[in-house]
């Protein structure tokens, strides 16, 4: 499966102008600044596919970046303060609505940053895929970003922040060394 054949599609901010679902669908979903642009640029080996910025809350729109196989679709990150309530409804009925429409949605790949606990968004948004049996794993952010020693205390106490979402994979993953990324194609792969 060629990840580097992409190219950007479109950019959707209202339910209406979502494209046609001809394709599967890998999905990117997290709280704002957990990196989901960076992870998107490594898998693909591009630098700026999907735009990162320092400031949060700048996805306003769905993504979708195109390979001859399928797309990989870029929510807008959710629980960023500095926006407005009717932009944030909008941003929710947007991410609803594609959620809850009739997509070929092969994975979704929750983001987490590792070094922080989970916010009351990220387990809204897990416990909303965990009861629709949604196929999904939990990728963990900014690996890089932590000592062999807290890394390991994090991940122990990941497992036990998630424990009620039995079953689910997690994959540390770090934007800045790669590690991990052989983990999330394959389970790319093995979903599609």
């Amino acid at each position: 499966m060629n990840f580097n054949m992409v190219d950007f599609e479109l950019s959707a901010g209202t339910a209406e102008q979502l494209p046609e679902s001809n394709k599967p669908e890998i999905v990117f979903s997290g709280h704002s600044n957990v990196g989901k642009s960076s992870l998107i640029n490594k898998l693909v080996q591009r630098k700026n596919l999907a735009r990162v910025s320092s400031q949060p809350g700048k996805t306003a729109t769905i993504n979708f970046f195109g390979t001859e196989d399928f797309r990989l679709v870029d929510l807008p990150g959710y629980g960023f303060a500095k926006v407005s309530k009717a932009e944030k409804a909008r941003w929710a009925d947007l991410v609803e609505g594609y959620l809850s429409s009739k997509r070929n949605i092969s994975l979704i790949i929750q983001i987490i940053d590792i070094r922080h606990k989970p916010t009351k968004d990220d387990y809204n948004m897990l416990k909303f895929l965990y009861d629709s049996n949604a196929p999904f794993v939990i990728v963990l952010t900014k690996k890089d970003k932590l000592k062999k020693s807290a890394y390991e205390k994090r991940i122990n106490e990941i497992m036990d922040e998630l424990e009620e979402f039995e079953g689910i994979e997690l994959i540390p993953f770090s934007a800045v060394d790669g590690s991990g990324l052989s983990d999330v194609k394959e389970v790319i792969e093995e979903n599609i």
